[in-house]
Parts: C-alpha cells; structure tokens; sequence
C-alpha cells in the first residue's frame, strides 16, 4: 500500500465533501461546529498560546481554514500555514481569507515549511478498506514528519480503540491511545500528554519538543 494511493483516496474523499456540503463542518466531515471546535481547543494546548507570545503555526489538513478562525476569533499572536491535499478545499480557504497577511493555504501533501508548531485534526480517521497495519504504518510516517516540521512540538487527533463496539465502523480507523502516546514518548520527546477526557470518541496527542 503506497502513500499515494492513500492521498488520493482521501484527497477525493474531502472534495466530494466540501462539493456536496461547502465550508461547513459537514463538509471537512464532523457532525457538528461545536464538535469541531472542540477539537481544535484539545490540540492548541500544545501551543500554551495564553502567554499571548506569537508562534508559528502549521495546520496539516485544514480543509476550508476553520482551525484559522477559531484562532482568529480568540485573538492568538499566531502565523498560521494551512495544508491540504484537496484543491477544492483550499480554494474554499482562499476564497474565505483573501489578503490576510498571517495565513495562507497550500494544496499539497508535503510539509514544506517549518514552524514552532504543527497540528492536524481528522486526517488519521477514514481508512477506507486499508489493513490497519497499513494504515498504522501511514500514521507513524506521518507524525515523524510532523516532528522534523515542528521546532517546539504538535499535536494530532484520532478516533479511538475505546469506542462503542457496536458503533464501529469498518471504513474508520480507531487507534489505541496507549500505544500512541508510548510511541510518541520513545521517538519524539519526554514531554507527551495524552488527552481522552473531552466528550468525544477520540484523543489528542500532544508532543513539546522543547522542555524547559
């Protein structure tokens, strides 16, 4: 299984997403704004951004820019780069946030920027019919990207081993927290927290590169 038959699957997949349900949280494929945002509060811990210090930030996987709003609305000192395989998504995003001069959008699967910090919300979910070893191995690749990409950490999400079993689905992957946050913790630093107590069937994963 190649990485790139991976991103095309989920490049198309987001695209009939956003064609079908627009710049909505049905349209990056969550249930619901409030589920969205969410989110997005789990994985801006790894920033501490309450210090009101501006940091750079990396979002792999933005869909139509909704993690840039959230920012925005909160008044975060951050420069914010969005990332995703989608062209259609990242149209939506530029069409949205014309000539702002602390964002910007870039179709593409390869992280070519560095930052203090990189996050990604949803992208490890839908699996489609891949093995889960496959699909594992694609995740571990993708967080060492994140880790070469990020000076002072990041932060991902995914749906969890703990879930109802009955309410699995097939086309979805569920990771176990445990496994994750020990992999993060022998690879990438000391400095990793586990997050499972918000009201969702999924965890975040933080990782502070940087220990002081």
């Amino acid at each position: 299984m190649t990485n790139d038959l991976i991103y095309n699957l989920v490049s198309n997949y987001y695209t009939n997403k956003i064609t079908a349900h627009g710049p909505t949280a049905q349209g990056v494929d969550w249930n619901s704004i409030e589920s969205q945002q969410l989110r997005f509060e789990q994985l801006l811990k790894v920033c501490d951004h309450k210090k009101n210090s501006a940091f750079s930030l990396l979002d792999y996987g933005c869909g139509y820019g909704a993690l840039y709003d959230y920012i925005a609305s909160y008044k975060i000192n951050c420069n914010y780069i969005g990332y995703d395989w989608s062209s259609a998504m990242v149209a939506e995003a530029n069409k949205l946030h014309p000539n702002f001069n602390n964002c910007q959008f870039i179709a593409s699967n390869k992280l070519n920027h560095n930052a203090d910090f990189v996050v990604s919300s949803g992208i490890f979910n839908v699996k489609f019919e891949i093995p889960n070893s496959d699909w594992q191995n694609y995740v571990l690749e993708t967080i060492h990207t994140f880790a070469t990409a990020s000076k002072s950490g990041f932060a991902f999400n995914m749906l969890t081993s703990y879930s109802d079993k009955e309410y699995m689905r097939p086309d979805l992957y569920y990771g176990d927290p445990l496994f994750y946050f020990d992999y993060c913790k022998k690879h990438f630093s000391r400095s990793v927290s586990l997050l499972h107590d918000y009201n969702l069937y999924e965890f975040t994963v933080l990782v502070r590169q940087q220990i002081s």
